[in-house]
């Protein structure tokens, strides 16, 4: 696996700031947000370096922010799995392949103000601006995804999936299919994004879906799961996680981090921002996945929630794990990592694979940090504050998307 994130420019440095509860939320630096009323972000630290992090100066010069995010980790997830410098002898190209949770592609915020400036000074109001090529090559969704097939020399699936916060949910379990039923070998899956951008703000914002009631304390803004909860913080980053058959994997000596054992996907369409109260198409989704996976629900030990910190989002994924788990529901803990980083919209599912692999890893389980005042009709185990020591055998993964996009993943313990 690979990642970068608001809390580390690798995995194992964002393994690390998740169990410690540390925040990567701070002020924003992407733009002068000095009178715009949400002013934080889940941001990439500064010292992330494409350079260093990515080899090809071609790929460098025409992928974008959030495309450079998922191109390092890419890199590191195929130096993780041991396939940097074997990968064109490992499988066959045609057997190899990518599928992404991609940032959604629109035009630059640069564009934008070119075309605003030119309906201003001309008067008219269908001016418009041409682009240089390079300028639609670095918009293109596909840019990013061609980089990645050539890090890996494949030639077989390209799957770039545009379902907003279920993206990479989305992209790790068409992965698992590809593999489960024999059309490709070795998949490099996960998701990449960065809406924070003044455009991003400005949208979230007139939808009334980000707090701003925590500009002048930004790590004290992302309170999944608490009662004074008032919108999420946005972020951005990338996970990136090299899928391949068991055996196969085994037989080339891989150092295997866990195993996909279900994938369920769902849709509710009950509003284009808001969970159903009842938490329908959620709990679609994680019986599906369950299903799949064999364990039933008594095999489940953590829930990485998709916990945004929105009143509507964080009361509909609990009823619908309560609806889901029955009694169980209260044995189970819960956590969201969104609390640390923010939401990384297509990148967010990735984000919480890494901590579910890191809880079956180190039997640790990171914090849902910011829960100071509990919410009397949220009333799981939502390891507030601090990362919490058990053994764990098995997490669900969920992702709810807006639009109703929603998936769940069931990932297993090898050996379990």
């Amino acid at each position: 696996m690979g990642a970068v994130t608001p809390l580390g420019v690798d995995a194992p440095t964002t393994w690390a700031n998740l169990i410690a509860g540390r925040s990567g939320i701070r002020r924003l630096t992407t733009f002068d947000s000095t009178t715009f009323p949400v002013r934080i972000a889940g941001q990439v630290p500064e010292e992330f370096d494409p350079a260093s992090a990515i080899a090809a100066q071609a790929d460098r010069r025409w992928v974008n922010r959030p495309g450079l995010f998922g191109l390092a980790a890419v890199t590191e997830a195929i130096r993780d799995a041991g396939l940097a410098d074997s990968a064109p002898g490992s499988y066959d190209p045609d057997r190899r392949g990518v599928a992404m949770g991609a940032s959604v592609g629109r035009p630059s915020v640069e564009l934008l103000l070119r075309i605003a400036r030119a309906r201003s000074d001309s008067g008219r109001s269908d001016a418009f601006v041409t682009q240089a090529p390079g300028e639609v090559l670095t918009g293109d969704q596909n840019v990013p995804l061609n980089a990645m097939a050539r890090l890996l020399c494949a030639t077989g699936p390209m799957v770039g999936i545009h379902t907003a916060c279920a993206g990479s949910g989305h992209a790790l379990g068409e992965a698992f299919r590809l593999v489960q039923e024999g059309d490709a070998d070795l998949m490099v899956a996960g998701g990449y994004d960065s809406l924070t951008a003044w455009a991003d703000i400005v949208g979230f914002g007139v939808l009334g879906a980000l707090t701003d009631k925590y500009n002048d304390a930004p790590q004290a803004g992302s309170r999944p799961f608490d009662a004074h909860r008032s919108g999420f913080v946005l972020g951005e980053g990338a996970g990136a996680f090299v899928l391949e058959d068991l055996d196969s994997a085994r037989a080339r000596g891989a150092r295997v981090h866990g195993e996909i054992l279900g994938f369920s996907s769902t849709l509710n369409a009950w509003r284009i921002t808001d969970s159903p109260p009842d938490g329908a198409g959620a709990t679609e989704a994680m019986e599906g996945a369950i299903a799949e996976s064999g364990l039933g629900t008594g095999g489940i030990d953590y829930v990485v929630a998709h916990g945004t910190g929105t009143p509507g989002n964080d009361l509909s994924e609990t009823r619908a794990i309560k609806k889901v788990f029955g009694d169980d529901a209260y044995r189970l803990v819960v956590s969201s990592p969104k609390s640390m980083a923010g939401h990384l919209t297509a990148a967010s599912a990735a984000l919480n694979v890494v901590a579910g692999l890191g809880a079956m890893r180190e039997s640790l389980v990171p914090p849902t940090i910011n829960l100071d005042t509990p919410d009397r009709a949220l009333d799981l185990d939502y390891v507030p504050h601090t990362a919490r020591a058990m053994p764990v055998r098995a997490v669900l993964v969920n992702a709810l998307a807006f639009g109703g996009s929603n998936t769940s993943l069931v990932l297993g313990k090898v050996g379990s």
